[in-house]
């Protein structure tokens, strides 16, 4: 699976410009969804000296990417008339709807091909075609 991930906020606390505390779990999360065959795609705003700052954050930790800020790397940023929209199977951002799981529950989701919904009935103990919102609200 082709993975596009968020860097602030995400693989790191969000202090941007700097590079905040690493979010436990998230690099070696990364690492290992690697090491099962996923390519992985450093996603963000950053730029120039920004960027290369969180490359060498990653890099000093283990965490080489398939390429950055764009799903094509052989074509860099540039392609498309420099247009950034990714055609990768997955996306991993605290922006999220519902923010960021934790980082064992994005591995989980991630390797057992699991949506949030599976996710969270798995956790639930639930099994049934219930809706999450039906779940919240009480309803049948």
């Amino acid at each position: 699976m082709l993975i596009a991930v968020d860097f602030d906020g995400t693989v790191v606390k969000d202090e941007y410009p700097s590079i905040g505390k690493e979010i436990p779990f998230a690099i070696p999360t990364l690492m290992k969804l690697q090491t099962e065959g996923h390519r992985l795609i450093l996603w963000t705003c950053r730029q120039g000296q920004e960027l290369q700052e969180a490359l060498d954050f990653c890099a000093k930790r283990g965490l080489e990417f398939y390429a950055v800020n764009t799903d094509d790397p052989e074509a860099g940023e540039e392609k498309a008339g420099g247009c950034r929209k990714l055609s990768a199977q997955l996306f991993i951002d605290d922006r999220n709807l519902g923010g960021l799981p934790d980082w064992g529950a994005v591995y989980e989701m991630v390797h057992d091909n699991l949506t949030y919904e599976d996710y969270l009935r798995r956790i639930a103990g639930k099994d049934n075609k219930q809706g999450l919102l039906s779940r919240f609200f009480g309803m049948k």
